[in-house]
Order: C-alpha cells, then structure tokens, then sequence
C-alpha cells in the first residue's frame, strides 16, 4: 500500500465496538489523533479507567450490548468505517459462560454485518485470534495458510465462537448494500497475540494477582515452549493499517482493496516462553515465578478439574466473591505448547511492522505496574494470611471458650505447647496487644508513607501483624 499516514481517517466518522476496554481505548484516541471527524466507543459498560480520557478528547460513548440489533443500528447510523473489537469469554470464569459467549461474539457479529449492509458503511475490520487455528497442537512460525482448527474440537467456546465470527466476517465481504447495489462491504480479520501494555485488563492482573498471593506454583511445559505477545500500540497500528487496507484499490486484483477477505495474524515478531517474557515484571514487583515444571498432559488434567468445579459452580460465575479459577484447559494450551505466527503477509500487504519492540514494551508495562503497586496495598501471600488469622482464632478459642467440638482438641495443643491455660491466654493477650500496637504504628507511618492506604494498612495489620507490617516498613525505606 501507498497511503498516506491518515488515508482513510481524516474527517471520517468511525464506531469501535469494545471502545472502552483497553485496546478500544486506545484505538479511540489514536483515531482522534489523526484527524478523525467523529469516533463512538460501543461498548456495554457504563464506565471504565478510560473513560474520561476518552471523553476529554471529543470521543463519544455510546452505552449498549452488541447482541442487541436495536443498539447495533443506532450506534452505527452514519458511519463510516466499523472496528469490531468487543468480545466475550476471553479467560477466567467469562470462558464458561457458553450462552453469553456465543451471543456477544456470534449474534453481535451478525448484527454488525446487518448493520453495515442495511447503513451503507464500507469498512469492517474485525478483531480476531490466534485461536481460530490454535487449538493445543505445536505451530511453528505458521502463516495465514492455515486452515481453522475444526470447529467441534475446540475446548474452550471463545475460540470456537470467534472462528465461526472471524469466518462470517470474511464470507460477507464485497457483499452489496441493500439499498445501493452500486457499493459494496469489504472486511478483514487481524489475528492478534496475547496483547501486553499499561493498563492491561485480562490477563496480566490476574497472574500478578495470583503470584502475590503465591499461588503461582509450576511453569507449564518445558523452556523451549514459545509463544507470541504483541504490545498494545502495535496492535492499533494493525488495526488501522487494516481500515486503510480496506481503501486501497490494486488494480491486479480487479479494484477490489487489497485487505478485503483477507486474514493477517500481528504480533511484535519476537516468540519467547511466556514465563522467561514476565521474569522482568515478576522480577521488578519483588514476586518470584515458579522454578518447578508442570508437564501439560498433567496441566491439562488440572485445568480439567477446575472446568468441571466451576460449571458445577455455574449460577454463581458473576458474583464479585468467587474468585477467578486456578487454570482452564485452553490456558495450559496458551502457555504450555509452542505456537507462533509470520506477519510477513501483513507487512507485505498493509505495511504493518512493529513500532514498538518487545523489549520497550515491556519497560513500559514495568513502569505501569510499579506506579500501581506503589498505589495499592502490599502484603504476604495467602499462606501468611491463614497462618496469622487461623492460628490468632485457634488460639483465642483454646484460651477463653468451653471444651465444646473442636476447641478441646485446640486446647490440648495448646496445653502441650505452653504448658498450663495460664500461659496460653497470656500468649493470646500479648499477641493482641501486639497486633494492637502495630496496627497504630502502621497508621501513622501510612499517613507519612502511603496516605490514601493508611486505613487499609491499619486494618491489615491489625489482622496480621508483623507479616503486614514488615511490608509498610519495607515501602517506607524506599
């Protein structure tokens, strides 16, 4: 392609569904940056971290659910170029919400492509994944000739249902409107890696999350297992290279615009292990990732587990306290197996090249994830929270309650330990005390330190003590 920079962009109106999550946002702003006359970000959520940045920029939000065809119609009116990025049941306990999935990312589809066709819009870019043709066997610098993995032997329905859409998407390209047999849609699928950056929503948060808590306890497979990421300023560049793919007319292909039907999977072109790419982050936030190795037909059996706890579980998937499930088959088949893609066919055909590479990116999501934890509470993992909570209840309840179920065998340890009830409850009260006294050192230290926290670290550290405090003390030499 010859464009110019904002070919396609320039007092152009366009509509990104999904435009308040992270990669929307930032396809949002960078749509505003080059001139665009008017950009709506569709998306469910009624707010985001986003979204006043969105909104101080000129960008309008627009509330609705993509599998709603009235919502659809009227947030599309009048544009004229369509980025579908909003989806469903990308990982954690969202993967097992089969009718939700298939409703926003088949039926949501399929309402957008109405939409386009009966609106006279000429561009679609839809954004897809590497899952349409990974589905757990070893893919070696694979390319678009690859044909999808079938459908019935997903095991997960996100990849499943993003195929079937990925494929609607293409089949309907160079389709003619309705109203204007004269012009036509042209779309293309861009297959992005596992996207990475500041702010970062889905996956990052969950296994840092879960390494502060030390539940972080394998590797999957073995260190020779790569896999590709793709920083988040990459994946707009893809995004848009693609919109404007969608303009340029190659006479050796009839006119029709060289992106339209056309595939491209994006990365930042560097495959790593996953575990070896997130040392430096686990690394700069004083978490350790495991050293001991999960083979993944095990894994596998682990994530089988899990799936069948929690569709057990299934009426419950949306409350706020149960928490994400530990890994899910489709996740050890992400980390566990080598899969990585050229993107020499988008750079052949779009232009697309990295701007930024994986060592950059990774210094920023760095920057990003020090700044917040510095924002937030620190503490010891869970092993220390039951430690210090079960074992302050034990002992308050072999000092002070009647030998009723399970406190006489509390007290007989606590006998055996101390030696006489008298030592026990003197035990129990210095250690409140001490608990006490912490907790109020904490506080004014936290008003110093870290004062939009200091009631959280007053309260954690009455809980635990020591184990909480050390942690303050630590933020505080810093």
């Amino acid at each position: 392609m010859h464009l110019s920079e904002n070919e396609g962009i320039e007092g152009k109106a366009f509509v990104v569904t999904g435009g308040l999550g992270f990669v929307g946002s930032a396809l949002c702003l960078e749509l505003i940056r080059r001139g665009a006359a008017e950009v709506r970000a569709f998306d469910l959520r009624p707010s985001s971290p986003w979204l006043h940045v969105l909104k101080d920029k000129g960008v309008l939000c627009i509330q609705g659910d993509v599998a709603r065809k009235e919502d659809v119609g009227r947030a599309l009116r009048g544009a004229d170029c369509v980025f579908h990025l909003a989806s469903f049941g990308m990982s954690g306990k969202e993967m097992l919400q089969f009718g939700r999935v298939d409703e926003v990312n088949i039926n949501g589809t399929c309402h957008l492509l109405d939409a386009c066709l009966d609106l006279g819009i000429k561009r679609l870019v839809y954004c897809s994944t590497y899952n349409v043709v990974f589905g757990g066997q070893q893919i070696i610098n694979g390319n678009e000739t690859l044909p999808y993995f079938p459908i019935d032997h997903h095991v997960d329905p996100y990849g499943r249902s993003k195929s079937i859409a990925e494929q609607l998407v293409l089949k309907n390209n160079a389709r003619t409107f309705k109203n204007d047999a004269g012009n036509r849609l042209y779309t293309c699928a861009v297959r992005p890696a596992a996207i990475y950056g500041p702010g970062e929503d889905r996956h990052l948060p969950r296994i840092i999350t879960m390494a502060k808590l030390g539940l972080l306890l394998f590797r999957i497979g073995d260190q020779t297992v790569k896999s590709d990421w793709l920083f988040v300023d990459n994946l707009v560049l893809a995004l848009i290279l693609a919109s404007m793919g969608l303009l340029d007319n190659d006479p050796s292909k009839g006119k029709r615009p060289i992106a339209a039907g056309q595939a491209y999977f994006i990365s930042d072109g560097s495959p790593v292990n996953t575990f070896e790419f997130l040392q430096p982050l686990f690394r700069s936030l004083d978490y350790e990732l495991p050293k001991t190795s999960l083979a993944v037909d095990h894994a596998l059996v682990l994530g089988r587990i899990c799936w069948g706890v929690y569709t057990i579980l299934y009426p419950w998937l949306n409350r706020w306290w149960l928490p994400q499930p530990f890994i899910l088959p489709s996740e050890v088949h992400k980390v566990g197996v080598t899969h990585y893609f050229s993107y020499l066919k988008a750079k052949e055909e779009i232009g697309y090249v990295p701007m930024v590479t994986s060592r950059e990116g990774m210094a920023l999501t760095i920057s990003y994830w020090q700044e917040r934890k510095r924002m937030t509470l620190d503490g010891p993992t869970i092993y220390g929270w039951l430690f210090c909570v079960i074992g302050m209840i034990s002992l308050f309840c072999a000092a002070f309650l009647p030998d009723i179920g399970i406190v006489f065998f509390l007290r007989a340890i606590s006998l055996f330990v101390f030696r006489s009830m008298w030592m026990t409850r003197l035990v129990f009260l210095l250690a409140a005390a001490a608990h006490i006294i912490e907790a109020i050192y904490a506080w004014y230290l936290a008003k110093r330190v870290d004062p939009s926290n200091a009631r959280g670290w007053f309260w954690q550290t009455f809980a635990l003590g020591i184990f909480s405090l050390r942690f303050l003390l630590k933020r505080a030499r810093k």
